[in-house]
């Protein structure tokens, strides 16, 4: 096939496959936020457990179905490895490197007959995109509002409110098992935000610490295990969804590992500066050790 000719194929794929995972979004999105309405005005909690578990089925199923559509417009090779002691009747922290929307597909088809449905931790203004925001709503995902020192200098009656929000959001994951999901580095690498960030890892945006030590705060003892997540696209780092969309998407690699929580890592991470100091410290060593590793699956790609 001539270069041409391969690049008219991906030009006509590009829209297609945009308009096929659009209605993908709407039509999960529709039932989901469809459910949750109906979770808000039936206050009876058998019933909306239930809604609970009928939901997280249908989560999966919009995550298996945006795969398949991948699968059909681009010849990948997918290299998975999962700690085989997950399971599907056990709480988890995940934590991961964020690089793209695929990330959030990935891991929410990854879950399925593997472990429980995942809740994302999302920033507040995701809310307002359409079906997305409100299908998230409806599968009851933490909204994050995070307040700077700067602003709480002005209005310090809100200090602590975010924090209480998470573990208000943390409090409806109790009843059933969840694997609740937080890219920690708070926004999608990019060769950008990595200089505007200093950032000292060659893959990575630092790591912010806040969001899992207030979640292991309010459920820690709960989480069988931490979920180490890393994910790359080595043969596609420059426009990987452009690339997805296009048919030109050719590996997709992810490593689940689980880790032991420590009791030492549950603490008050808003006013112990010592507790904070070894949260921080603990939570970079991951990222190094990712750093290291998303380097090695770079060079053998190469």
């Amino acid at each position: 096939m001539t270069n041409a000719a391969s690049t008219l194929i991906s030009y006509v794929k590009f829209p297609l496959h945009l308009l096929l995972q659009s209605l993908n979004v709407f039509f999960w999105g529709v039932l989901i936020i469809g459910l949750g309405l109906l979770k808000f005005v039936v206050r009876i909690q058998p019933a909306i457990g239930t809604m609970n578990i009928l939901a997280g089925k249908m989560e999966k199923a919009f995550g298996l179905c945006s795969i398949k559509l991948i699968k059909l417009f681009n010849n990948i090779h997918w290299d998975i490895e999962i700690d085989d002691s997950i399971n599907k009747e056990h709480w988890y922290l995940l934590i991961a490197n964020h690089i793209c929307w695929l990330d959030i597909v990935l891991i929410m088809s990854l879950s399925v007959g593997r472990f429980p449905p995942p809740k994302f931790f999302l920033k507040k203004e995701l809310i307002w995109i359409p079906f997305i925001g409100l299908g998230a709503w409806a599968l009851d995902m933490p909204f994050m509002q995070r307040y700077s020192k700067q602003f709480l200098q002005k209005k310090p009656q809100l200090k602590g409110k975010d924090i209480e929000a998470t573990r208000e959001s943390c409090r409806k994951f109790k009843q059933t098992p969840t694997t609740v999901v937080n890219f920690v580095e708070g926004s999608r690498c990019t060769p950008a935000k990595q200089q505007q960030k200093n950032s000292p890892f060659k893959h990575l945006l630092p790591a912010k610490a806040g969001g899992i030590s207030f979640t292991l705060g309010a459920m820690g003892e709960q989480f069988t295990h931490l979920l180490d997540a890393t994910i790359a696209y080595p043969q596609n780092t420059h426009s990987v969804m452009v690339d997805l969309l296009k048919g030109d998407l050719t590996q997709v690699v992810i490593k689940v590992q689980a880790k032991e929580i420590s009791p030492s890592l549950i603490g008050n991470y808003a006013d112990d500066e010592k507790y904070r100091q070894q949260f921080q410290a603990w939570l970079n060593n991951i990222w190094q050790e990712k750093d290291i590793v998303l380097e090695e699956i770079q060079n053998v790609a190469k």
